[in-house]
Order: structure tokens, then sequence, then C-alpha cells
């Protein structure tokens, strides 16, 4: 199975949403946010493994805990994966933690100072 095929797209989805299930509905470690999200699974083609990519809205400390509170969680996760999903083999679980939410509110942000800068710039202009 190539790395990129339909039938690999289509389990990384179906993992993706099982996984952001059970983390909002079943982990009660307090060392996860309430605001983890799920961005994206990479599962390998042999289903032996997966990278799952984990975005948590917060500071660097809520991340590092939740990442680590995800870690000692992964076997959970795992057998209810196994139980849940009808696949050949359960993949061990790699949590990796991603800044793309928090990079495009930044982003998201800066535009908006740099528009409002602007409105300001053409309504003094259009008062001289």
């Amino acid at each position: 199975m190539r790395k990129n095929s339909i039938k690999n797209i289509r389990i990384n989805q179906e993992v993706q949403k099982e996984l952001s299930n059970l983390i909002r509905t079943e982990v009660k470690d307090p060392r996860i946010s309430p605001l983890t999200t799920v961005v994206n699974v990479e599962v390998a083609p042999d289903l032996k493994t997966a990278k799952v990519y984990i975005s948590v809205y917060g500071d660097e400390k809520a991340q590092a805990d939740t990442i680590k509170g995800l870690k000692s969680a992964a076997p959970f996760l795992r057998s209810q994966l196994a139980h849940n999903m009808n696949m050949r083999n359960t993949p061990e679980l790699h949590f990796i933690g991603d800044q793309s939410i928090e990079y495009g509110v930044n982003m998201s942000h800066l535009i908006d100072e740099i528009t409002a800068d602007l409105k300001d710039d053409e309504n003094s202009d259009d008062e001289n």
C-alpha cells in the first residue's frame, strides 16, 4: 500500500476522527487541556505506527503537559482504537505537538492590526 493511496488517506481520517472522540470523551487525565485538537494523523502503510499531530490552545506549559498526558494515555487510546475500529493491526501512537492553529491565530491578529493601521492612515489623509 502506497503512502498516499486512497485506502491510507481513509484510514488516516478514520483514526483522526476516532482519536478526537476518545480524547474528548474517554481520557480523564487532568494534564490534558480541554482545548486539544487532533490536527492530523499519519498512519504508516504497514499499520504499525501512527504520528498524531496535536494542537493545544494555550501556553507552552499547557502544550507540554498535554503531550505528556497523551503519551501516558497512549496504551489506553490504542486499546480503545482496536476495540472501536476493525483494522488488521492497531498502530502504536506517537504524539507530536503542532503549532499550526496558534500560528494561524497570530497571523490573523497581525493582519487585523495592519488593516486597522491602514484604515487609520486613510482617515488621517482624508482629514488633511
